[in-house]
């Protein structure tokens, strides 16, 4: 006891403003989502109430029955895997491939070709989406999951973060193997990628978690209910009079951030080691 009360006369009055900040901060963000999980389970005369109230008063599971009895709920959260995890692995074998081009290959115009791929992280994603559409329709693929994930296989932003990354490895190693008589290819597999894995699983955290809540793409590229993803299937619940239920929009929503909470603690670890490490040489 002792002890304890020596390092709280010890601790800074900055440390302490720090972990207050982080405790005021961290219940901001949390709070959405705690209003989402507790509207989850409260009865429909609850969530309707004035005041409202955080916690429930009378815990139900209704909400959870009902979203999954008026939607097609296994078949969403299934297109969103395929739309997502489809999404996130051809990106991450066409990002890599193209950053490892630019960070470690010398070829003509590869300053200009890494101009011209940040340049389009500039163009609205709204003022492509025409062209785009015209294209997956003219290719018969409305309605399909290679209009869905072909489009966005490759990504500007993964590019150059990968390009960034593979930048800061040591040329010693791809030297070293070139002399034992690796090809290319076999540096860029064997060498560059195991020593990326880091950077690789935050790209693939970042753009599944983005393809997963996106909700723009999945409502303009599918007219059939059958292949929407569980966010713009979301957006089917609406009750008598066009009012929406709140209660049971809530409980899809949890639903639906689940599988990014368990992929985010899956990967964490390397996560914050990528964070941590970057910058360092």
């Amino acid at each position: 006891m002792s002890a304890l009360r020596t390092r709280l006369r010890e601790t800074r009055p900055s440390t302490v403003l720090a972990v207050v900040a982080l405790v005021v901060v961290s219940a901001i963000v949390l709070l959405p989502i705690a209003i989402i999980v507790l509207t989850a389970f409260k009865p429909a005369a609850e969530v309707n109430a004035y005041p409202p109230s955080l916690l429930p008063d009378q815990w139900t599971l209704d909400n959870l029955r009902e979203v999954t009895s008026e939607l097609p709920f296994a078949r969403l959260v299934g297109n969103s895997f395929l739309f997502a995890g489809g999404v996130t692995a051809f990106a991450l074998v066409f990002d890599s491939l193209a950053a490892y081009a630019l960070a470690r290959i010398d070829f003509a115009g590869r300053k200009v070709l890494l101009v011209a791929i940040i340049a389009t992280l500039m163009i609205p994603f709204q003022a492509t989406l025409i062209p785009l559409y015209q294209l997956v329709a003219d290719l018969g693929w409305v309605n399909t999951y290679a209009g869905l994930i072909a489009p966005r296989a490759a990504d500007a932003f993964g590019i150059f973060f990968l390009r960034q990354f593979f930048l800061s490895l040591p040329r010693d190693i791809d030297a070293a193997a070139r002399i034992d008589g690796a090809s290319e290819f076999r540096v860029f597999r064997s060498v560059v990628l195991p020593n990326a894995v880091p950077a690789l699983l935050t790209l693939g955290l970042f753009t599944f978690v983005n393809n997963w809540n996106d909700l723009l793409w999945p409502l303009v590229f599918t007219t059939d209910a059958d292949m929407g993803t569980i966010t713009s299937g979301l957006t089917l619940l609406t009750g008598p009079s066009g009012i929406v239920p709140h209660g049971v929009m809530m409980a899809g929503s949890l639903i639906a951030i689940l599988p990014l909470v368990i992929a985010f603690l899956l990967i964490q670890r390397r996560f914050i080691e990528n964070i941590a490490t970057t910058g360092l040489k």
